[in-house]
């Protein structure tokens, strides 16, 4: 019986191992074009800084339409696991995923990335070129840290909801203000295995992108049922006519929830 239990939870550690191998693999490939030109302009050796600044553009281009569909393909993996279907194809769901939110994570690509290249000129010309002004260089670099850092909770609800571009984009800067621990938490993960990866190269392959994912999606389901649920008793207050439920705006407030599970995707 101890042999029967010990091999019963090797097996559930190997099939995991493969779960997670498996999804960070197709998440490389469909990622390869932006992956590519992302090495080059990092590691490859001997570039100068025009070479590396032609490669970071050429990035900006492709993320809309290689990193951000492959990236919200994989949280739609993630997704079923954490919501405890942990059996399902990872192959099917993940192209599933990556045809059903092509537009949107692409929509949202295009608006994330054009804001991130604004924003990192305007840093780069008042921390550089103005001297007197550098302060607001230092306000800029903390929104575009807010506004990347909010790619997590993005992803998580393109993979989660059906909602407009628009509707995703500002829960997904809202949730990161109004949970910021659940964010920090995150941040802290992501950075421990990047830490990692830079020791064992080699999880870049079979690990890194599908654990971030998968941590930033646990993170992000525990919070935004936290705040549907409070949403929802101040609307069944209010449906009631409980005078009670009309005190001061609740913090979660300003987020576009869906109501009950109408948007949830399948």
């Amino acid at each position: 019986m101890e042999s029967k239990g010990l091999m019963g939870g090797f097996y559930k550690i190997t099939e995991w191992i493969m779960r997670i191998s498996g999804s960070n693999l197709l998440w490389l490939v469909c990622s390869l074009p932006f992956l590519f030109f992302a090495f080059v302009a990092f590691l490859m050796p001997g570039a100068d800084a025009d070479f590396t600044r032609l490669n970071l553009w050429i990035m900006a281009i492709l993320a809309p339409f290689t990193f951000f569909p492959a990236t919200s393909a994989l949280f739609s993996v993630v997704r079923k696991w954490v919501m405890g279907e942990a059996d399902v194809s990872i192959i099917k769901t993940y192209f599933k995923g990556y045809k059903e939110n092509y537009k949107q994570s692409m929509l949202g690509g295009i608006f994330y990335t054009l804001l991130t290249v604004i924003m990192v000129v305007d840093y780069e010309m008042y921390m550089k070129q103005f001297n007197n002004l550098q302060f607001i260089g230092i306000v800029i670099l903390v929104f575009l840290v807010l506004l990347l850092v909010s790619l997590f909770h993005f992803f998580s609800m393109v993979a989660h909801y059906y909602l407009k571009v628009t509707q995703l984009i500002k829960n997904a800067i809202l949730l990161t203000i109004l949970k910021p621990f659940r964010m920090l938490s995150t941040v802290i993960c992501t950075g421990v295995l990047v830490f990692l990866t830079i020791r064992f190269p080699w999880l870049i392959f079979f690990g890194l992108a599908s654990l971030t994912a998968l941590v930033a999606f646990f993170n992000f389901y525990a919070a935004y049922n936290k705040v549907q649920e409070k949403v929802e008793k101040m609307r069944a207050a209010e449906d009631s006519g409980n005078e009670g439920s009309t005190d001061a705006d609740d913090d979660e407030s300003p987020l576009e929830l869906p109501s009950g599970g109408e948007k949830e995707k399948d």
